[in-house]
């Protein structure tokens, strides 16, 4: 099924329709969703969320090329759960390539905490996992830190989910550590830096480090007690007024930094995720330049209407054909879309946003 859905009025955007969907094996009989991408030339590696019954996440392999072929597809998971701080879930892969080594990033998910995790790799088939990178902060030390930050620059919805377990008497429980998901790193260094995309809600933040190791709890801490220093992005407008999360892996191009990430607003009929595009300083990534006040593209096919979520795209992978944009997505928490656009239109009107 493909069609030509205009959802604005300045790019347009052709729904490709479905790539994957679940299948009968039991790995990913549930869902298949929020793919990490890595284009190899005309070829596109797919690191998918695969979901089983009892929503047990692991991550699936499959290789398509421009045209949307599916060239291979694994019937067993390529990542599975290995550790305690992952028993219930791997998910949400994004993967880049920096120097000579593949980077994946991912969600971890132990039934109660989701957190940020990192596996490595040099031929994108055997994966080293090296733990979680996030936080490692419950609650009670992430509202100490926070409230050492600029409270007149800080949005109050960081402090939600202290507030949330609070009413409920959760607050208390070290185990239940700050949630930080949306892990998307930049596919070069910047500075001789890693930099990297992470979210901890309701924005999108910016961290940058030389080594691995450097990020310490003492690291962690610092970087909240100074937050509102380390916030790429919050909510903004209208379709996003709720949260947003990085989503694909930072395209470097003339104009700056593309960022595709999404956006989630509260309507009559519950949550409706979006995707949505910024421009970043190509040499200060920490510096927003462009950013489109409408959503990119939003749920209107049946796809992504209804669901195991329903109203939801979920932009986490692109590939890059000429001036074809590709971005991959999970649509309503169940099939794995594709969307077609003009790079040039999408940077063109990201253009028009620039200050003078």
């Amino acid at each position: 099924m493909e069609q030509i859905h205009q959802i604005n009025t300045w790019i347009t955007i052709e729904k490709k329709g479905i790539l994957l969907s679940p299948t009968k094996n039991p790995f990913e009989n549930n869902g298949v969703l929020n793919p990490g991408i890595f284009q190899e030339g005309k070829e596109v590696h797919i690191f998918y969320r695969a979901v089983e019954d009892g929503n047990y996440s692991t991550i699936g392999y499959a290789k398509t090329n421009e045209h949307l072929d599916i060239i291979e597809r694994k019937t067993s998971p390529l990542i599975g759960r290995n550790f305690d701080y992952e028993n219930h879930g791997v998910e949400d892969a994004r993967i880049v390539k920096i120097e000579d080594a593949f980077y994946l990033t991912y969600t971890a998910y132990d039934g109660v905490n989701a957190m940020g995790a990192l596996a490595t790799s040099k031929d994108m088939i055997n994966f080293e996992k090296k733990g979680i990178i996030t936080p490692p902060l419950n609650y009670k030390e992430y509202k100490f830190h926070l409230e050492h930050c600029n409270q007149g620059k800080l949005n109050p919805k960081y402090f939600h989910y202290y507030n949330l377990f609070a009413q409920i008497g959760m607050v208390e429980e070290k185990h239940r550590l700050l949630r930080d998901k949306d892990i998307v790193l930049f596919p070069r260094k910047i500075n001789g830096k890693f930099v990297m995309l992470h979210r901890i809600w309701p924005g999108i933040q910016i961290v940058q480090f030389e080594r691995w190791e450097d990020l310490t709890k003492e690291f962690w801490e610092d970087h909240i007690k100074n937050l509102t220093d380390h916030i790429l992005m919050d909510p903004l407008y209208d379709f996003e007024v709720n949260y947003l999360g990085a989503g694909c892996p930072p395209i470097e191009t003339e104009d700056g930094w593309l960022i595709i990430y999404h956006g989630v607003c509260e309507t009559n009929i519950g949550k409706t995720y979006h995707a949505a595009a910024a421009l970043l300083d190509i040499n200060e990534p920490k510096k927003v330049i462009g950013r489109l006040a409408y959503p990119l593209f939003s749920p209107s096919e049946e796809w992504e209407l209804k669901g195991v979520v329903n109203h939801v795209v979920f932009p986490t992978g692109t590939a890059l054909f000429g001036d074809n944009l590709h971005i991959y997505y999970g649509a309503a928490d169940k099939h794995i879309a594709v969307a077609k656009l003009s790079l040039k239109q999408l940077l063109d009107e990201l253009k028009k946003t620039m200050k003078p």
